[in-house]
Parts: structure tokens; C-alpha cells; sequence
């Protein structure tokens, strides 16, 4: 630099001595160009490549800011915003479910006889009233009803029995519980373990006689649907609770450790969520969304749901996600817009190629989890315009939305105008997850095609970029990452490792920490091993995803060990169907006769995790559980052939 510049000023002296001062400047712009061009080329071609795609994205940051700034100063909750589009229009459909359509008037009335009945209850605000439903327009409505209260509602996973679910109930502090019928034998199973203080609604389905005229008896005390059908909806008012920056939500999510956390969802953080993808996604208001995710994931329940709730789009609810109908129930529904998350897209895939897969009007499908080998084939064959692969934690405070249909990308990190996004990758230690500091005690950011963990800047003042983290404070505090770039500050850490090219375009790798994700759901390893320890009378039982070919996220297995041969595999199989749910369950055990132990007395699974289900380089008992038999069977050469050749499909 020292050098250069000494050149440049040399130059222009001797052009000024021996012809004119205005030589001299023609030559300092000369040698300027050309430094900038040598030193600076790289940037500049980046700058130009990124430059439509950076400032698109900055545009659509503004206006998702100016909306949350607005909201803000209003302090809408939810049914507040919500209120606006049942004025503007109210017969417009807001769910289509099956043959039913739910218009954003009968949305409201329902929800607000929701709250009617629970304040006839009772229910005060601040209260926890958990929701455990299947797919149904009643399921978002109900926690629309509780939120107009005041309240908090806990959206409980429909696939848990047992502990799991006793926990969830229990670590969100609920005071009540409304769940569809189809799950009462599930709470039969805990009523002896939870607490006779929680109040327990059942929701059955069907058509409400809500008639002025008609002869309304209550079925019980705990019938909420009679309660609904027998109490008049509350005049509509504004929310009672805390406004825009209040808690909403809990969404449960495994988080790194342990059994499941209760996320905090505020109504500021699923604005900011929605409006991400409906913005940066390429949505419109005039869209019909098909989304057949479940409602109680952040994902649909958040994402897909908000795009009704904040900008008045048609949500298509679908009871249960089908390969073979997703195109059909597009083209029924008239979709305009689709949600995907990744093992969704590749069961499309694998159904046979029919006349209908281009007849459908999708304009853009997003979601998260598109593997980048599937991305084209898919796209082409389903005449897809445009993808949009977002990703985000639900217990984060930061977003990224593919805004330009990169094939593979989940969304990126600007080269030339960094400090504007509050995102960043900075360098980690893949093993424990711990950023890399550098001789001052701060993190470094991760360069071009280096691996790194996600990082969303916290900023408290400021709705967009506050972290709410968990009801359990102490599992927030360990989301937090301090003295990141400058001594004082502080930013969410994701633990997922994610790559940037030199473009800025950012590409999914790794999970840190004790979890694996299997059929769209986080697995929890420390949760898994606790419950099959228990099941085994203790024994140590370790518990790890593997890679199966052309398959999805890693499949669970778990290593179990036993010197006296005593395992009963049927036995655990009917414990781990009782406790756990189905995506939980290990695929593959292995019965060993020890394992492996760290310094601090953890057992070691890295090369257990290399060695994977292999019978040629695994010396020990494998196993594998086959849904036919509903037991697990051993798992021999041939079996395992079968599995990898994708003859026996997980």
C-alpha cells in the first residue's frame, strides 16, 4: 500500500514538472483506475453480480420494518391486525379446509366465541391455555380467541404421549388445556402425573348448533364445543393483553438438548416471520396458499398462517400432507402459492410423472429444506416460477428468504453492504459449537466458503431483532453469544453451520449440538436416550442420526449396551410407541457390549455416527425396525443392500 501510493505521487510530480499540473491530474485519475482495478477487481465484480439482489432484498427490509414500526406504535396484538382485513373484507375465504370455507368473518366470530367461554371460565389475562389439535381452521381461530383475552397459547405437537407430553404441559405453566377428541386417550394416559389444577377442555368436531332458537345443552363441564355452541360470541374489542411486543405463542421446539422447549412467540415476531417470506418471498395479498405443514410448527402454524392473518392472503389448510394430492389439491383449490418443507418435496418428486403436474396455477413455492440435488428436477417437472427456501429458528430473532430463485441457497449475506442486514456466519469450532475469538476476545466472521455457525444480532429496541428465546430463561441465556464484534454486544446463536460463496449466497451444511432432524421434526438425542434408558433398566443407551442414501435428514439409531444378552428388542419397541413420538424412534439399534467414554463421562458417538449401519464394517448385533412386522428384525447384508438401493423405503 506504502509502496503504491509512493508510485502514484512520484507519477503525478513528474508529469507536473515536466508538462502541467493538468497532465499531473490526468495522470493521478489514470494510476487511481488502474489501483482500483488490480487491488479492488474482485469486489467490483461481486458489487456488480450482487448489487439487484442486495438492494431488492434492502427494499423489501424497509418495508417490513416500516410495517413493524407501524404496528408497533399501534400496539396491535394479533386479532387487533387480524380485525382489519374481517372490516375490509369479510366474506373473502380466509381457510379453505376440505369442502368447507371459513371466511375471515366467520374466522373471527368463532374466535371470538372462544374468548367468551373462557372468560366465562374464568381465564384471566396473562393465563396459559395450551391448544392440541389436528389440521382444522378451529386450531389457529381458538388461539386467536385466547390471545384476544390476553392469554398465551401453547401450541402443543399432536404427536405427543406420555412424559413428552406431560412435560410440554408442564414447562409452559398452562392452566388449560383445549384438545381435539381424537387425543383423549393420550390424556387419560397422564392424568394421574398431572396436575389436578389444569382445567382440561375437549373439542370435538363437528357441526355447531349455534342457532338463537335452538335448545342448547351443555355435555359436560369440559365439552368445549358445546361451550361455544351454548355461550354468545364476545362483541369484538381490542386485545387485552400486553399489544405487539406481548407473548402470542409457545411453539415447541428440541432446541440442542433435553426434552422440548417452549419457544416464545410474540406478535412482533411472527409479523417480522410472515412478512420476511411474503416480502422477500414474492407473495401477494391476492394469493391462495396451499400448506399442508402442521400448524402447530412455526413453519405453518407462523409463516403460512400469518400470511392470512397479517395480509389477508387464502390459506388452504390440509389435514394431512399427501404426496400424490399435493399438485391435485392445487389445482382444486386454485393455489397460487405453495409451503414445502424439504422431505416433502422429494415424496413429490417420487410419484409417477402424470398429465397434471404442470396444470396446476402455482406461481411460488417456499419453505425450507429443498436438498440442492432435487432443486432443478423438481422445478422443472412442476413448471415451478419460483422458489423461495427460507431459513430462520423459530426461537431466533432473525430471518434470510432466497430473494432471486438461487438454485440451492437459503438466502445470503451482502458483500457490499454488510452492516445493514443484522445477520452474520462467523467462525466455529464444529465440534462444540463454540465461536472462534481472536486475540482481543472477539468473534471473527467466516470467510467465502468457510463453514460457520449462524448468528442473528440482537438489538432490544427494536421489535425485528429482540430475542424472546424460551419460557425457561436459563435455556435462552444459553442461545446468546457476547463480545461478538465489539465488547457489550450480543446476537442469537443458531448452532447451524451454514457456508457462504464469494457472492454472499448462503448454503446449509450441519446441525450443531445433540439433535438431528427426521420427517420434518428435530430429534432430541439426550430426550431419546433418557427414554430408552429407562425402558432398559438403565443401561447406557446412546443415540445418533445416520445417513441414509437418497433420503432426507439421518435416520435415528441407537447403540445399547449388553454384556448378559437380556435386551427384549419387542418389549422396548412397545415402550418406545407408548413415550415417544413415531419420528423419534430409532430405525436402527445396535447392541454392543460397551462403549465409549469421553473425559467428562459422555458417551462417544463420533465414530459410531461414521460407522453407521453397515453389517460389513459394524462387527456388533445390528437391528433394523420393520413397519410391517411393527418389530425390530436383524438387520443383515442383504437387508441393508435393500435399504441403501432405496427396496425397503424408511
Amino acid at each position: 500500500m506504502i509502496i503504491a501510493l509512493g508510485v502514484l505521487a512520484a507519477a503525478c510530480a513528474v508529469a507536473w514538472v515536466y508538462d502541467s499540473w493538468q497532465t499531473s491530474l490526468q495522470v493521478l485519475a489514470i494510476l487511481v483506475a488502474v489501483y482500483i482495478i488490480i487491488f479492488f477487481y474482485r469486489w467490483i465484480y461481486v458489487a456488480i453480480l450482487t448489487a439487484p439482489r442486495d438492494f431488492k432484498a434492502l427494499y423489501c427490509y424497509i418495508r417490513i420494518l416500516l410495517l413493524t414500526r407501524s404496528l408497533n406504535k399501534k400496539n396491535w396484538s394479533m386479532p387487533d391486525i387480524f380485525h382489519q382485513h374481517v372490516k375490509k373484507h369479510p366474506k373473502k375465504p380466509c381457510f379453505l379446509f376440505e369442502e368447507e370455507s371459513w371466511s375471515f368473518e366467520k374466522v373471527e366470530e368463532f374466535s371470538l366465541r372462544v374468548s367468551a367461554v373462557l372468560k366465562k371460565q374464568g381465564v384471566k389475562k396473562e393465563e396459559v391455555v395450551a391448544v392440541m389439535m389436528n389440521n382444522c381452521p378451529e386450531l389457529p381461530a381458538t388461539w386467536l380467541g385466547i390471545a384476544r383475552i390476553g392469554g398465551v397459547a401453547p401450541l402443543i405437537n399432536t404427536n405427543q404421549t406420555g412424559n413428552t407430553l406431560l412435560h410440554s404441559i408442564n414447562i409452559a405453566h398452562c392452566t388449560c388445556v383445549i384438545y381435539g377428541s381424537e387425543f383423549e386417550s393420550a390424556f387419560q394416559e397422564i392424568s394421574k402425573e398431572l396436575d389436578p389444577s389444569i382445567k382440561l377442555y375437549k373439542y370435538t368436531r363437528r357441526p355447531q348448533n349455534t342457532s338463537a332458537d335452538s335448545v342448547k345443552v351443555v355435555d359436560s363441564p369440559d365439552d368445549f364445543t358445546s361451550l361455544l355452541e351454548t355461550t354468545p360470541p364476545a362483541p369484538w374489542s381490542l386485545s387485552e393483553g400486553g399489544g405487539f411486543n406481548s407473548k402470542l405463542l409457545y411453539i415447541y421446539t428440541s432446541g440442542t438438548t433435553g426434552l422440548p422447549k417452549a419457544a416464545v412467540i410474540s406478535s412482533s415476531r411472527m409479523v417480522f416471520m410472515a412478512s420476511g417470506v411474503f416480502h422477500l418471498g414474492g407473495l401477494k395479498k391476492s394469493d391462495i396458499i396451499y400448506c399442508p405443514m402442521p400448524l402447530y410448527h412455526s413453519a405453518g402454524g407462523c409463516i403460512s398462517i400469518g400470511q392470512a392473518f397479517i395480509f389477508g392472503c387464502t390459506v388452504v389448510i390440509k389435514a394431512k400432507f399427501s404426496a400424490s394430492a399435493y399438485f391435485k389439491d392445487c389445482i382444486k383449490y386454485k393455489a397460487t402459492a405453495a409451503h414445502y418443507i424439504g422431505e416433502m418435496c422429494r415424496y413429490i418428486l417420487a410419484t409417477p410423472p402424470s398429465p397434471i403436474d404442470k396444470q396446476h396455477k402455482v406461481r411460488v413455492v417456499y419453505g425450507n429444506g429443498m436438498r440442492p440435488a432435487i432443486w432443478t428436477d423438481f422445478v422443472k417437472r412442476f413448471n415451478i416460477k419460483r422458489v423461495s427456501e427460507f431459513y430462520g429458528a423459530t426461537e431466533g430473532n432473525a430471518n434470510i428468504v432466497n430473494v432471486n430463485n438461487k438454485t440451492g441457497a437459503i438466502g445470503f449475506v451482502s458483500r457490499i453492504i454488510p452492516g445493514v442486514y443484522p445477520i452474520a456466519i462467523l467462525k466455529v469450532d464444529q465440534d462444540t459449537g463454540e465461536p472462534i475469538r481472536n486475540s482481543k476476545g472477539l468473534c471473527q466472521l467466516a470467510k467465502p466458503n468457510e463453514p460457520g455457525v449462524f448468528i442473528g444480532k440482537i438489538n432490544p429496541n427494536l421489535p425485528s431483532r429482540a430475542y424472546l428465546g424460551y419460557v425457561d430463561k436459563s435455556a435462552s441465556e444459553k442461545k446468546i453469544v457476547r463480545d461478538v464484534f465489539e465488547f457489550g454486544d450480543s446476537a442469537f446463536i443458531s448452532g447451524d453451520i451454514l457456508v457462504a460463496d464469494e457472492l454472499g449466497y448462503l448454503y446449509f451444511r450441519d446441525r450443531t449440538g445433540d439433535t438431528f432432524r427426521w420427517r420434518g421434526e428435530n430429534v432430541s438425542t439426550t430426550e431419546v436416550e433418557s427414554a430408552i434408558s429407562k425402558f432398559i433398566d438403565q443401561r447406557d443407551a446412546v443415540v445418533y442420526g445416520v445417513e441414509v442414501p437418497d433420503t432426507e435428514g439421518r435416520a435415528g439409531m441407537c447403540g445399547i449396551v449388553d454384556p448378559t444378552e437380556t435386551l427384549d428388542l419387542d418389549k422396548l419397541a412397545k415402550d418406545m410407541a407408548k413415550d415417544l413420538p413415531k419420528y423419534a424412534r430409532p430405525i436402527f439399534i445396535r447392541v454392543m457390549t460397551s462403549v465409549d467414554m469421553t473425559g467428562t463421562f459422555k458417551m462417544r458417538k463420533v465414530d459410531l455416527v461414521k460407522e453407521g449401519f453397515n453389517p460389513a464394517v459394524v462387527k456388533d448385533k445390528l437391528f433394523y425396525f420393520d413397519p410391517k412386522l411393527n418389530k425390530y428384525v436383524p438387520l443383515d447384508q442383504e437387508v441393508y443392500d435393500k435399504l441403501v438401493s432405496g427396496q425397503i423405503r424408511l
